[in-house]
């Protein structure tokens, strides 16, 4: 039986992840596509946490929360597969967007990330719903 404890972690969690997908959808009209990428990849990294915090784990790197969700939810099929190459893609365009001067994004692009972090976080939502 889960506690309270990882219970409310894991919903405060999915609520950030949630609000960082909104706010990547209102700056998407805006056109800002960098800053779409970054929230977009946010929001699915706090919905990765939000999962593993129900198993008491969290990682001060981005690379130990992948790592650990990809082990313990998606190569078991807890979670489907398909969700690793839309965190690959995430990963790639937020590092390009956050550090490389002269990374471009398209909107095409952009959009599509967002699509799939939306996506990424409704099966998260609904799996969590089962678990609570």
């Amino acid at each position: 039986m889960l506690s309270e404890e990882k219970i409310s972690l894991s919903k405060t969690r999915l609520e950030i992840a949630k609000e960082r997908i909104a706010f990547a959808d209102e700056i998407m009209k805006l056109g800002d596509f960098k800053t779409v990428a970054n929230r977009s990849y946010y929001a699915v990294f706090s919905a990765m946490r939000a999962v593993l915090a129900l198993d008491g784990f969290d990682s001060k790197k981005h690379s130990g929360i992948i790592a650990e969700f990809r082990k313990k939810y998606l190569k078991t099929s807890l979670l489907p597969k398909e969700l690793s190459p839309i965190i690959d893609g995430l990963v790639e365009a937020r590092q390009g967007s956050d550090y490389d001067d002269f990374y471009i994004i398209s909107k095409e692009e952009v959009e599509e990330q967002l699509e799939n972090s939306i996506l990424f976080i409704k099966v998260i939502e609904e799996f969590l719903k089962k678990q609570y």
